[in-house]
């Protein structure tokens, strides 16, 4: 059942529950559908933008910078391997392919994540583990918060039958 099941895109209508019939399609390519692109862009990577724009903050304030470091660059390498994998199971015909690859990039991340987080915590000292750990989590809440916002309503294809 769910290898039909279609995965929200901008061209999906539930791409933004609903947002997407608020662009007139004789807009699609003026100004106002490039700046809607942009938000769309902005939100989905929102949490990528967040662990960026925090760095100066962290190196001012003086907390543990190798650990930081690590937590971010750890987030955004598989920040980047998810979107790969993902892309390349909605891509894919075969359900168990489908499922496979939607498997290896949530336990990789968690494996990568974790391993990030103790790499910082046994090579360097608890304060870099803790901030590894910190970046992280705060990391993957704005990406939960932003998918959540962003994936709509589950349309009929999706539903199980009665």
């Amino acid at each position: 059942m769910l290898a039909n099941a279609t995965r929200p895109t901008d061209d999906h209508p539930t791409a933004l529950a609903g947002a997407a019939e608020a662009v007139p399609e004789a807009a699609a390519g003026s100004a106002d559908a490039d700046g809607a692109a942009l938000a769309l862009a902005f939100m989905r990577y929102l949490d990528v933008v967040l662990v960026v724009a925090s760095t100066p903050f962290v190196l001012l304030a003086g907390l543990p910078a190798a650990g930081f470091a690590i937590g971010a660059l750890t987030w955004i390498a598989t920040r980047l391997g998810v979107g790969l994998l993902d892309r390349r199971a909605w891509s894919a015909r075969d359900a168990r392919v489908r499922t496979a690859l939607h498997l290896a990039s949530i336990l990789g991340r968690v494996w990568f994540v974790a391993l990030a987080v103790l790499l910082a915590r046994f090579a360097i000292g608890t304060p870099d583990g803790i901030a590894a750990a910190v970046v992280v989590l705060a990391a993957y809440t704005v990406e939960l918060a932003t998918k959540l916002m962003l994936r709509g309503p589950i349309t009929a294809t999706l539903r199980r039958p009665s």
